[in-house]
């Protein structure tokens, strides 16, 4: 299976900055560029790995043989149980407008 990667170039990474709140250096952008496009190189490398006759691998422990007790395996149950009732989560809020919690913003632009 043959994929090209066109790979990212500086407009794009400005964007996904700015959408991260990120401030990046001039020093710093051609860097995030060549690493980000390095990254896009590795996964299309994996991409063109022939994976059909593979098994899929559900719990890495497994196979390394971990204990039951350390590996996840005695968690509960996932079965469907009520909810919490919304009105007495709310009743606990220190703000809230009836449905949602209300918090101070923590992000400046």
């Amino acid at each position: 299976m043959e994929q090209t990667t066109t790979g990212v170039d500086l407009k794009e990474v400005r964007h996904v900055a700015d959408l991260a709140n990120l401030e990046l250096t001039a020093e710093e952008l051609p860097r995030m560029v060549r690493d980000l496009n390095a990254v896009l190189g590795y996964i299309a490398e994996l991409n063109e790995l022939d994976t059909a006759d593979v098994p899929p691998m559900a719990q890495v422990s497994e196979v390394l043989g971990v204990p039951a007790a350390t590996s996840g395996q005695t968690l509960r149950p996932d079965a469907i149980r009520p909810s919490v009732d919304r009105t007495l989560v709310m009743s606990e809020a220190p703000e809230t407008d009836g449905r949602f919690f209300k918090v101070p913003k923590v992000i400046e632009r």
